[in-house]
């Protein structure tokens, strides 16, 4: 089993009639060196400007970048030769993020490589402080990448968070 952290930055607020701009996506293992970035091109002429906003590009930079189908096979590509065993699916916001890459997997390769299913960092932080209110305290404790919504440096910055929860004794 593989952990892989994976940060989505979208111009809206849901697959089809918005777009998925970029992700990120991490091994969590320590050195935290195998790293995956694309770029998707839209597949809608819907998209909110506040949203895009904050993926720091302009409609233009998002219009000129890759097809969806080619991101997404390099992407199972990467997966496949960068996990061992089952892949998992873990993110800061799980309900977002997931919805993203399972819908642009299934639309584009007919399968997602994560199945059905992933975790969410910040549950996982609670079930170990035994705490449901400690959601966002990991995200200032055990991150030291900079959030700063580079979905690759999101992503190492919730993987270090990861490693500290093994650190820890967290189990997974």
């Amino acid at each position: 089993m593989s952990l892989i952290v994976v940060d989505v930055e979208s111009d809206g607020e849901i697959p089809y009639r918005n777009s998925m701009v970029c992700f990120g996506a991490v091994v969590v293992e320590n050195g935290l060196n195998k790293t995956f970035y694309g770029k998707t091109k839209p597949v809608s002429g819907i998209w909110n400007p506040e949203a895009l906003k904050i993926s720091g590009f302009s409609r233009e930079d998002h219009m000129k970048f890759d097809d969806p189908f080619e991101v997404m096979s390099k992407f199972n590509n990467w997966i496949s030769k960068n996990s061992s065993g089952r892949p998992v699916f873990i993110s800061d916001n799980l309900a977002y993020d997931w919805q993203w890459i399972n819908y642009y997997f299934h639309t584009y390769l007919n399968r997602n490589p994560f199945g059905f299913s992933g975790r969410r960092i910040g549950d996982l932080y609670c079930g170990m402080k035994m705490d449901g209110s400690k959601n966002r305290e990991w995200k200032q404790k055990l991150r030291k990448t900079n959030h700063d919504h580079n979905p690759v440096n999101d992503a190492i910055g919730n993987a270090e968070a990861i490693l500290s929860m093994r650190k820890m004794g967290l189990h997974i």
